[in-house]
């Protein structure tokens, strides 16, 4: 399958909207507007990985497939801490 990496695709809006998230997490990190181990925090990253996946499915790269599965988990991972520190 050949993919056109230069035509626009809905999935690309998608990953786009992961990719400002991504940068507007990273914003309230570095401000102090969430915690690191807080839920959104976590909570956040999650939907980076799913928007981005979703880019992905469609358009597909190894290396950043393997990354999102990886940020999924560690988000997961954050998701499982915080709440089983609020339980």
């Amino acid at each position: 399958m050949v993919v056109d990496y230069y035509t626009m695709h809905w999935s690309d809006f998608i990953g786009l909207s992961g990719m400002l998230l991504l940068v507007l997490t990273f914003f309230l990190l570095q401000t102090d507007r969430i915690d690191p181990k807080g839920f959104y925090y976590s909570f956040f990253n999650l939907l980076v990985a799913v928007f981005l996946g979703i880019n992905l499915y469609y358009k597909p790269v190894l290396a950043n497939i393997v990354l999102e599965i990886f940020w999924a988990t560690m988000s997961c991972w954050g998701l499982y801490k915080w709440y089983k520190a609020n339980k």
